[in-house]
């Protein structure tokens, strides 16, 4: 497709992770914890950000990082189309910001860490096509992706253009080898240019969720997992626990 001028269209894609682990003692937490902080940092964020950058041909043009106490990092980087300076250069590609939640207060030892990814793109560029870079990066066991294309550019013949692109589903971006292992769930709202994908994860290997030093016994290990699948099935259809 042929467009004159600047491309308005404005793509919008975020995606939430969640990685589960079962630490009923306090070491096991500490465990976890120091994990987190070591493999998911700001740092390490922020690297996975720029590999994105690369991959939808963008530049660089700052990098924000942070880390907090005692866990947490949050990353931002804004991007630009061609090398140079300038504030003119933000309009063609935007930004990329990645942000983490641990959620480790929990009382049945199920402890949970998100990371939520959100990219907006101007431009003929679709952010979906770093998906697969982003599952290569993390482990994990729930994911929400949304999508949605705003604005408008025009064709040669000066008629708008409101999808630069054919989208029937986000899974069309996402290597097969990797939806295999998830049941998956979409929304398409076409005539809106509205897409979601929910993917949870059927091919679960109970031990990989304890850690390798566990004392619990095998009939409490399947009384966790039987909790931790309610509790990932809740979140993955938007249930309220009880």
């Amino acid at each position: 497709m042929q467009l004159v001028g600047f491309n308005n269209l404005k793509k919008a894609l975020s995606f939430s992770f969640y990685d589960f682990v079962i630490a009923p003692s306090e070491s096991e937490k500490l465990s976890y914890i120091e994990y987190i902080n070591t493999h998911y940092n700001a740092k390490r964020i922020s690297e996975l950000l720029q590999k994105i950058v690369h991959i939808i041909e963008a530049e660089v043009l700052d990098v924000s990082l942070q880390d907090y106490e005692p866990y947490g990092a949050s990353s931002m980087i804004l991007l630009g189309d061609i090398k140079g300076s300038g504030v003119a250069m933000h309009l063609d590609k935007s930004h990329i910001t990645a942000h983490t939640y641990p959620d480790f207060d929990s009382d049945n030892g199920i402890l949970s860490f998100r990371v939520d990814i959100e990219l907006s793109t101007c431009g003929e560029i679709t952010p979906l096509s770093s998906l697969n870079a982003i599952f290569d990066f993390f482990d994990t066991d729930i994911v929400t992706i949304d999508y949605n294309v705003r604005g408008f550019t025009r064709n040669k013949q000066g008629q708008h253009v409101y999808m630069d692109h054919s989208l029937n589903s986000i899974q069309e971006y996402i290597n097969a080898d990797i939806l295999s292992s998830y049941k998956t769930k979409d929304l398409i709202l076409q005539n809106d240019n509205i897409w979601q994908l929910k993917l949870l994860r059927t091919d679960m290997k109970t031990d990989e969720y304890f850690s390798p030093d566990t004392t619990l016994s095998e009939s409490d290990k399947t009384t966790y997992i039987k909790e931790l699948n309610a509790e990932m099935l809740s979140i993955f259809n938007g249930w309220r626990t009880t």
